[in-house]
């Protein structure tokens, strides 16, 4: 089953991709939903006017999106935690710490476009997040955990 995605959906596409699914997927979920609609050739037709239509605006969200990037990655983000024996941290340090250390730093990152490798991190030391600023930009940001004073 061909599908039109109304919005991005998490490990299937972004909005106005053309995907196919499994009909039960489609049917049962993603149009009930309201995530997307069936590809059918006047949708089709739709999709290509508004995806010109859309080009110029696109271009100007990318270059915000690539400025943003440039000045996360010219960040060094420092988050402090507290930590018991070792450097054993109480508690982890995930995406909502990193959108919260970005936020203190000027730069406003929805918490679910942020991807920390590994997952969520429990030791002090130098460590690695992916932020997703338009689906054809996204940085990789180095960040340190360090304890509390």
């Amino acid at each position: 089953m061909e599908l039109i995605l109304k919005q991005d959906v998490e490990n299937l596409g972004f909005k106005d991709d053309v995907v196919t699914v499994k009909n039960g997927y489609g049917r049962n979920f993603l149009i009930p939903q309201g995530q997307a609609i069936l590809a059918t050739s006047s949708a089709r037709k739709v999709l290509a006017e508004n995806l010109k239509q859309r080009a110029y605006k696109e271009k100007k969200i990318i270059d915000e999106a690539k400025a943003i990037a440039a000045a996360i990655s010219a960040l060094e983000l420092k988050i402090t935690s507290k930590v018991g024996t070792g450097d054993k941290l109480f508690g982890s340090v995930n995406n909502i710490d990193v959108a919260e250390a970005l936020q203190k730093e000027g730069q406003t990152v929805d918490k679910k476009y942020i991807n920390v490798i590994g997952g969520s991190v429990k030791r002090l030391g130098k460590y690695n997040a992916i932020i997703r600023l338009h689906r054809e930009v996204s940085v990789d940001l180095e960040f340190d955990v360090i304890a509390e004073a």
